[in-house]
């Protein structure tokens, strides 16, 4: 019998990692369910929802060239027409949390025209990626600075004072 992406087989579970779980399939290949297709909820212990030797329906998500098989038990489950699944795994446009330090891109509106002020009413400064990104490695090498005095003082190490 030949696996192909998208079928449903059942399968037996024979190895449990802390990743996921190894099902045998029909023809004697092997293949993973990884722990986030176990369940639709959140999966901290798979051992809670799987047991080695236990028969398991499995849909076959995709087959890698290199023979790997992947799987999921939470696909291959039914559901009822008035739930529906999700198709993406990001959160919706309404659940997600806004974006607190978005100032590189225009917020609408002129800034003659007060379009691009904060609730105070002072102007904002627009910050690039690059500017970010520089202040970011001018307060790192400060950091490290300040780390590498005192750990060398403290271990006389090179340069140290001794006195």
């Amino acid at each position: 019998m030949s696996i192909e992406a998208g079928s449903k087989v059942q399968g037996k579970v024979t190895g449990i990692t802390h990743f996921g779980a190894f099902v045998e399939l029909p023809g004697g290949t092997t293949g993973l369910v990884h722990i986030s297709e176990v369940a639709d909820n959140y999966v901290k212990d798979i051992n809670e929802f799987l047991k080695v030797g236990e028969e398991v329906l499995v849909k076959v998500v995709n087959v890698e060239k290199d023979g790997k098989i992947g799987l999921s038990i939470r696909k291959a489950q039914d559901r009822p027409a008035s739930a529906p699944a999700q198709t993406s795994s990001r959160p919706s446009a309404a659940s997600r949390p806004s974006r607190p330090y978005n100032n590189s891109r225009p917020q609408g509106g002129n800034r003659s025209q007060g379009g691009n002020r904060s609730p105070r009413g002072n102007v904002r400064q627009t910050v690039t990626f690059e500017d970010r990104v520089s202040r970011f490695l001018k307060d790192s090498e400060e950091r490290l600075t300040t780390i590498k005095r005192q750990t060398e003082s403290k271990r006389g190490g090179r340069g140290a004072k001794r006195g």
